[in-house]
């Protein structure tokens, strides 16, 4: 609502000459800036509208907040702003004037008063107090007072530290804990008073401020963009205004931007990922003259209320974000927050961003499934106003979709199906969170693993996937001509067929999962080396196995290599014991063939067979270490598995023949026959 306000709100040059009077006058002029860029508004007075009963809306949530930046040396560097209390004219710039008596008839309730009408404010969600109507108009005019600091250039920045909050107050009523649109309001008198007419409010209060959008739903000169928990309206305030589609109206069509979060649990992931594809493109393509932050920090991890996860590095670096528009004039205004402890720690965090410290380091993160698709879903819409929103890239993966199952998966899946049917092959426990994770239904083994006194274990990669493009342009697959080329296949039914046992293992890992912040990369030679090792410990030393077959294809080469190097000491009893006949076959062309145990390089010599390419690196060095290298001019490690089988199975077969352990002559005579190279 527009009124005619010819005192304070009066600009022209008879009103730019007067001189205001003391009482007028923001309480930041005159400033020093070369002490002070920031501002704060605080007053203990606020604090006087309470309740009796319990609330989540309780004074503390300010006092808390000064408390920690005082302690935390973040006052001292802010100059305070001295409050006021909000103006008649400046409050029917947003509000009714029935809405303006009404606040104010509340300093004359009584005790009986405020009981009897309990049942009608707790309809609007308020609890009203006889201080109400006093802690509205400071909370107000306080914002107005830090906002109107920043539009002057008296200041960079302010922190608004008030209550109670403003956002869901609507031009003609007070609703959820809020009685003036502190916000909305401060954005007036700046326009009317000040050279600044497009401002930008960022609302990432976990409720939307369905109050500051419905004062400026028709208006172009603001741009409102709101992150709220929404959940197909069921969320408070509740109803369609505040959806995707909810873009404004008028000429204020698309100047209204909402991202609507459809559940709760909401982490910084999914905030920042909507700053980077939404927020930020629309506003620098809006290009503000000021930014005006609506801070709720009830999607702060740890509030109840709004059961959202977002940390204080969170909210630091969307401040640090928004900082970088309309030449850093940027004014943080307290809204919703009602866990005293993630109130406090969030606010502390802005604080200290709009102070120019550096935010904290945000560890990997990857946004949700479901904020992938409203933030896309929100680029759709958002898009037909705005030509920096693209939704294409914000399309999601459809492998992130509950509905999609990845190829791997579905292979693998297969795989353990087939083993099972085929050769009875079952998973191996894993009881490690991390291997479970990773390796699941990768660890096979035979029934009579842990009796079958000839062991073999196989370590290979996933396998070859082979499809036909059924067009080149787009990539798009004749699916029905795809298949899976399967190395351990000829192997497995070979091992079973002789009788040995069989730990069958696929060293290739699931991708690690995002885990609230718990994630470090590791590289797939560490990854390998934990799983073969664990499976050694507790299984394999524990097995009644006497001869043992390590075999490795591929990445499972450096997977035995690794293996070898940490468990080498008791690897050297085992090759050196009578009774015990190991032998160590190191299939493909991976150069991670030997190990750096001093002790062992001379059992490896004499008891290893290694198929490579002729043209393998080992070839290139003058140092030979191997005795035998079975070597082929098939260049592909399929083909060249498939052509040496026949002679492998050989020396496999005279190794395993002689129980006193002299086997490795007749395994040599066995490979020194025909040569297939």
């Amino acid at each position: 609502m527009d009124v005619d306000t010819p005192n304070a709100l009066t600009v022209g040059n008879a009103g730019a000459s007067r001189k205001r009077s003391e009482d007028e006058r923001a309480s930041s002029v005159p400033l020093h800036p070369k002490v002070f860029t920031v501002g704060y508004v605080y007053d203990a007075e606020m604090m006087l509208h309470s309740s009796e009963q319990i609330h989540p809306e309780q004074p503390e949530r300010i006092s808390r907040i000064y408390q920690l930046l005082t302690d935390n040396k973040c006052i001292e560097k802010m100059k305070r702003i001295r409050i006021r209390r909000v103006r008649r004219e400046e409050v029917l710039l947003v509000h009714s004037e029935m809405h303006w008596n009404s606040v104010l008839k509340l300093q004359s309730l009584t005790p009986q008063d405020i009981i009897d009408s309990e049942a009608y404010y707790d309809s609007l969600s308020l609890y009203v107090h006889p201080q109400t109507p006093n802690c509205a108009q400071l909370s107000c005019g306080g914002v107005i007072e830090a906002t109107l600091a920043v539009a002057r250039k008296e200041l960079r920045k302010s922190f608004a530290i008030v209550r109670p909050p403003g956002h869901h107050a609507e031009p003609d009523k007070p609703m959820g804990f809020c009685f003036f649109n502190n916000v909305a309001i401060a954005v007036k008198v700046v326009q009317r008073l000040t050279s600044i007419k497009r401002i930008l409010i960022l609302d990432w209060d976990v409720h939307h401020g369905n109050g500051t959008q419905r004062a400026f739903n028709d208006d172009p000169s603001v741009l409102y963009i709101s992150l709220h928990r929404y959940q197909q309206g069921q969320f408070y305030p509740c109803g369609p205004f505040g959806s995707v589609e909810s873009c404004g109206e008028g000429e204020g069509l698309g100047y209204s931007v909402n991202i609507p979060w459809p559940e709760a649990g909401m982490k910084d992931a999914d905030y920042i990922y909507a700053f980077q594809k939404i927020v930020m493109p629309i506003a620098m393509e809006y290009a503000p003259e000021l930014v005006i932050i609506s801070a709720g920090f009830d999607a702060a991890d740890g509030d109840q209320l709004g059961e959202c996860h977002v940390t204080p590095a969170g909210y630091a670096h969307m401040t640090h974000m928004l900082s970088g528009l309309a030449e850093g004039k940027l004014v943080v205004v307290l809204e919703g927050g009602y866990n005293l402890d993630s109130i406090s720690v969030s606010a502390l965090s802005v604080a200290r961003t709009i102070l120019g410290e550096a935010p904290p380091e945000m560890p990997p993160m990857v946004a949700s499934e479901v904020a992938a698709e409203t933030v896309w879903q929100v680029a759709m819409e958002q898009s037909k106003y705005w030509k920096s929103v693209d939704p294409k890239a914000c399309e999601p993966r459809e492998d992130i979709q509950e509905i999609t199952f990845s190829i791997p998966e579905l292979l693998k899946a297969h795989r353990q199906e087939f083993m099972y049917r085929t050769y009875e092959m079952l998973e191996v426990p894993l009881m490690y969170t991390g291997h479970h994770d990773r390796f699941s239904s990768q660890v096979m083994c035979s029934v009579d693993m842990m009796e079958n006194e000839v062991l073999v274990i196989f370590a290979h990669e996933f396998g070859n996937l082979r499809v036909e493009l059924a067009n080149t342009a787009t990539c798009d697959l004749h699916t029905e001509h795809g298949y899976l080329i399967d190395v351990s296949k000829q192997l497995v039914e070979w091992v079973r067929q002789e009788g040995f046992a069989l730990l069958d293992i696929n060293l290739f890992p699931k991708p690690p999962s995002v885990r609230e912040f718990t994630y470090v990369s590791r590289s797939p030679e560490e990854y390998a080396r934990e799983i073969l090792t664990y499976l050694w410990d507790n299984y394999v030393t524990l097995s009644n196995a006497k001869r043992i077959i390590l075999v490795g294809h591929g990445p499972g080469v450096i997977g035995l290599a690794q293996l070898i190097d940490a468990r080498s000491t008791l690897l050297y009893h085992y090759f050196h014991n009578s009774n015990v006949n190991t032998v160590l076959w190191y299939y493909g062309n991976s150069n991670k063939r030997t190990t750096k145990s001093a002790d062992l390089i001379a059992w490896y010599t004499n008891h290893s067979l290694v198929v490579v390419p002729n043209d393998h690196q080992i070839f290139v060095s003058k140092k030979k270490i191997l005795q035998r290298d079975l070597t082929e001019n098939e260049k592909k490690s399929i083909k060249l598995m498939i052509r040496a089988f026949p002679v492998i199975q050989n020396y496999v077969k005279a190794l395993l023949g002689s129980a006193n352990g002299a086997g490795s002559q007749n395994a040599r005579t066995a490979i020194d026959g025909p040569n297939i190279v």
